[in-house]
């Protein structure tokens, strides 16, 4: 966590004068006062007159590393993106995706975002300390990581998409995985996630040995489903099945599972994972990008279908912010089901906070009452006096960096600063680093 965080005798900060939900009083990490807050001798006050305070943002599917290869192979579907990219992702060394990892969360950091899973499925030459360098990442900046062991054995000599480079074997993988719970896995800074990427990169023998790894180690479980048709025709032509039966029958379908995307589901699967207590990362700007298609939100909802926002890799959602998202998924939401009402701004922050939190499986983040937990985010609502719903106005109007950011009730951004990083420098080297890529 970054710097000094000495509060009063009282041992309590207030955020004093928001416009909404007015004042917010922090001691011991969590929330313990909102609305009319009294002051008491010795309160460490910042005043956010006229602000939004929200509950911190939690990114449900992120690819970090991805920040190495922005803004290429732009008018691509999935596959030819992938394979596009696969060459290059495997040239990365461990240093390369450290940088990208400072700069993503930092990113993330000034986008709201609080909570972060980041589903990493390359290994650079069999290096695993790849993970270690992004949690150290997140450590350092204070976000909470749910950092996803991603994994790949399937390559192309045995029918998968991946060229045989940049897989990994099967016995490595999960002796890794263990390596990484035993090193990180705390249940609260950083959760270590079991998640092999999909069912064209992946074995059905790793799905099925990561799900018993997990449920030995009491780990949730992560991997990409049904986000375009292309995976679709693939699991019928190798399996005979859709992707959610597959998964299924490897033991996927169940309450400690979220998968990224879920794009093409059909009325049954939506009410398979309802039943078993599964959940989405909705990732609608990268749907987009790649052409991928409209995730049912609406119905999965409607279904009682756990579903949180995810940005994807910054090489399919440029921006690499959570906020932009919340927009994204109502303007998607609309136009899919040509409803005006699909999706109101107060229920796209809700996808952004508590329905994230939900698809992770904790409890107390991604929401702004007193107990939880004070990951907080500060918004300026300079612009907002003229817009008389502040939430409309934070969802629907132009976008905007945080102004300041507590995890934990700890500061991690002031002033729209991240604290303990000159972002600007972590920048110039992170292009230093993509520029060699480029040939």
């Amino acid at each position: 966590m970054s710097g000094r965080d000495d509060l009063g005798a009282a041992g309590r900060r207030v955020l004093r004068g928001a416009r909404w939900p007015g004042d917010v009083a922090i001691a011991d990490g969590r929330i313990v006062g909102l609305g009319d807050v009294a002051a008491e001798p010795g309160d460490e006050v910042l005043r956010v007159d006229g602000d939004l305070v929200t509950a911190g943002l939690v990114n449900t599917h992120h690819h970090l590393y991805q920040w190495m290869t922005r803004g290429r192979a732009v008018t691509c579907d999935l596959f030819t993106w992938l394979t596009t990219l696969y060459p290059v992702w495997g040239r990365l060394d461990v240093d390369d995706v450290a940088a990208a990892a400072r700069v993503g969360l930092a990113e993330l950091l000034l986008s709201g975002c609080t909570t972060a899973a980041d589903h990493h499925y390359l290994v650079p030459r069999g290096d695993d300390t790849v993970f270690d360098v992004i949690a150290e990442a997140a450590r350092g900046l204070g976000v909470r990581l749910h950092l996803a062991r991603g994994s790949m054995d399937l390559g192309e000599s045995r029918g998968g998409l991946p060229p045989d480079h940049v897989v990994e074997d099967l016995d490595a993988i999960l002796a890794s995985t263990q390596r990484i719970a035993d090193r990180w896995h705390d249940g609260e800074h950083v959760h270590v996630t079991v998640a092999p990427c999909s069912p064209f990169t992946v074995s059905e023998e790793l799905m099925r040995s990561s799900a018993e790894l997990a449920r030995e180690r009491g780990l949730r479980l992560h991997t990409h489903l049904a986000e375009t048709r292309e995976e679709e025709a693939d699991c019928l032509a190798r399996f005979g099945r859709r992707p959610v039966a597959v998964l299924d029958d490897w033991g996927w379908i169940a309450d400690d599972v979220w998968f990224a995307h879920g794009v093409h589901l059909d009325d049954g699967e939506i009410a398979s994972l309802a039943a078993a207590g599964s959940g989405v990362a909705h990732c609608p700007s990268s749907n987009a990008r790649l052409a991928a298609g409209a995730c049912r939100l609406n119905d999965l909802l409607d279904a009682g279908v756990e579903v949180g926002l995810g940005v994807d890799g910054v090489a399919s959602n440029e921006q690499g912010t959570l906020s932009t998202e919340l927009r994204q998924a109502l303007f998607t939401a609309r136009l899919r089901t040509g409803r005006a009402d699909a999706l109101t701004p107060r229920d796209a922050l809700d996808l952004a906070t508590r329905g994230g939190a939900g698809c992770l499986g904790v409890a107390d983040v991604g929401r702004l009452e007193v107990g939880a937990r004070a990951d907080l985010v500060t918004w300026p609502g300079d612009d907002l006096g003229d817009v008389p719903d502040p939430i409309a106005g934070l969802v629907l109007g132009p976008d905007r960096r945080a102004r300041h950011v507590h995890v934990g009730g700890r500061p991690v951004v002031r002033d729209g600063e991240v604290l303990g990083l000159d972002l600007a420098a972590a920048h110039r080297e992170l292009a230093r680093r993509a520029r060699r890529l480029w040939d």
